[in-house]
């Protein structure tokens, strides 16, 4: 039988395939702790040797602008987020935990989140479900093993949310999920339209790095816009949640951002957020947590 096209689809079919995960209740919070105005969200996604990895592709040249990240970048990012006393959220892939473990232990030692994102940047939608699943188990278990602690969240590489992601992250008992576009603020994830209790923290191409500063895409160069029109785009972004007494949520990469003409316009993007009265700077995890308890 011939399987039907999107146009051929009945309306159960259509309607499935939308309900199956899907944006419920708004945790947007009344308030901030402490009365703050809005709330900053920074993270950052470890990916370091892993996109070359993944895509089987182990020549020394590849592999070295993803060694930049952990040799330079993170370092530098650790140092920028510590003259701030803002705590971030590190996205790791187990791979670049097993391959960086006193990365991992910088991350914890400096007060910061160490988060799930996958196994090798693997891209969920290509596999079985017993085998994200078990890349899932294994990634949690070693980053637990590295950092000391159980990781709470995900954030599944490039976003690559399968039909089985949500129900895994449920098993697990993930406490929140951040790679879904829904909303700006957080909100409940819905499954076949019953509520999860997944709390949503809703990343968007906008907010990342890699979209504006990636030199290198599909195999091609490209030229990329100066590192302080991308920050004036996210000032905008911020200064509207500050408006809106909403979440601003950043999703960087120490591969990417951690270039001196980049971080010196993260610097600069910093001292803007730091300059406004009542900012709260949270892990991704305490988000998570705080929304829940308001919505209690």
């Amino acid at each position: 039988m011939t399987e039907q096209q999107p146009w051929q689809w009945d309306e159960e079919t259509w309607r499935g395939h939308v309900a199956r995960v899907r944006a419920g209740r708004s945790l947007h919070p009344a308030s901030w702790p402490g009365g703050a105005r809005v709330a900053v969200a920074l993270s950052f996604d470890c990916d370091h040797e892993t996109i070359a990895l993944r895509a089987g592709e182990t020549g020394p040249g590849k592999l070295a602008q993803g060694e930049y990240g952990s040799r330079v970048g993170a370092r530098r990012v650790l140092r920028l987020l510590e003259r701030f006393g803002a705590p971030a959220s590190f996205f790791m892939p187990a791979v670049s935990a097993l391959l960086h473990p006193e990365e991992v232990r910088d991350y914890v030692a400096a007060g910061h989140e160490v988060a799930m994102h996958g196994w090798i940047h693997e891209s969920n939608a290509l596999l079985e479900p017993a085998d994200e699943r078990d890349l899932a188990l294994r990634a949690a278990d070693t980053l637990e093993k590295l950092s000391g602690t159980r990781p709470v969240g995900i954030r599944t590489p490039a976003w690559d949310f399968s039909d089985h992601t949500l129900a895994i992250t449920r098993e697990m008992g993930l406490l929140y999920d951040s790679s879904l576009m829904a909303d700006d603020e957080p909100y409940e994830l819905l499954a076949d339209g019953e509520p999860t209790g997944v709390v949503e923290i809703p990343v968007e191409w906008i907010r990342d790095d890699v979209p504006y500063l990636l030199l290198e895409f599909d195999g091609m160069l490209r030229a990329c816009p100066p590192p302080r029109e991308v920050a004036g785009i996210w000032r905008d972004e911020f200064d509207a949640a500050l408006d809106e007494r909403g979440l601003f949520q950043l999703t960087m990469h120490p591969q990417v951002i951690g270039h001196r003409s980049r971080m010196a316009a993260l610097r600069e993007l910093l001292e803007h957020i730091d300059a406004q009265k009542g900012v709260w700077y949270a892990t991704h995890a305490q988000i998570a947590q705080y929304v829940l308890q308001q919505d209690a």
